[in-house]
């Protein structure tokens, strides 16, 4: 079975200078690409002012928007709560999620994180998946610890289906890569198919890697990048998309 998938930084449904909402046409590439799985990173639950100010703005949550009926399955990991409302991580699914939960991963006050942790079904085959999305934090230091709670909380579940971990790793020095791909014994799609990390930042000119699609229990078959138009106009990262074959064994 052919299994698609996106991982984005959707940058709070904004362009790179904040001065346009890009979500109605998100909307619509994301349709045209048709992934089974989105994992998306800087979801706005809930912002007040923003219905003020922008006549489009969707009356539900982001990630509600993005799904519609094309994905009827999702889940929101809160993890930035203000006055004027929330962000966090979500996932869009086109498979019967079984489980979730939302790990936290704030080791300070200016950058709340989160790991959010799904199990769906894939009804064609009669078998479960389990899927893990995440933002790290800015610093090295911090992304460390960071990543010494994703090791020790995927670890500890002692899992024998396939598992994808995506999201925005923030490691533009490629220092997270090695410790990841030893402590879960998970490989990178990129790294795979092309031998490399693709940059992703910023999306007009892009020069950072903080990007990744890490996986296990999987065969990969195709990665890329969306660096045409109208991508690197939207918000202020590029989007990876990735193709596994998963087989029942």
């Amino acid at each position: 079975m052919l299994l698609k998938v996106i991982t984005y930084n959707i940058h709070k449904g904004f362009n790179l200078n904040n001065s346009k909402l890009i979500l109605h046409e998100l909307k619509k590439l994301l349709r045209t690409i048709d992934a089974d799985i989105i994992f998306l990173q800087e979801v706005q639950g809930e912002h007040d002012s923003h219905k003020s100010k922008f006549n489009d703005y969707p009356t539900e949550s982001q990630f509600e928007f993005l799904a519609d009926t094309i994905w009827p399955n999702y889940s929101y990991g809160k993890n930035a709560v203000y006055p004027k409302g929330h962000h966090g991580n979500a996932i869009l699914s086109k498979f019967p999620i079984l489980f979730n939960e939302n790990i936290d991963l704030t080791l300070h006050p200016r950058e709340y994180r989160g790991l959010l942790h799904l199990e769906v079904l894939i009804p064609l085959l009669d078998k479960k998946i389990h899927l893990f999305n995440t933002h790290l934090n800015l610093f090295h230091h911090d992304r460390i610890k960071q990543l010494q709670k994703i090791e020790h909380y995927i670890n500890h579940l002692k899992l024998t289906s396939p598992f994808i971990l995506a999201g925005d790793f923030n490691d533009w020095h490629l220092k997270l890569h090695q410790e990841l791909m030893k402590c879960l014994n998970i490989n990178e799609i990129f790294i795979d198919l092309h031998g490399q990390h693709p940059a992703t930042f910023p999306n007009f000119f892009p020069k950072l890697s903080l990007d990744r699609l890490y996986y296990s229990g999987l065969k990969p078959l195709k990665a890329k990048v969306f660096y045409e138009s109208p991508w690197n106009s939207l918000s202020d990262h590029l989007p990876l998309y990735g193709e596994f074959e998963l087989k029942n064994d």
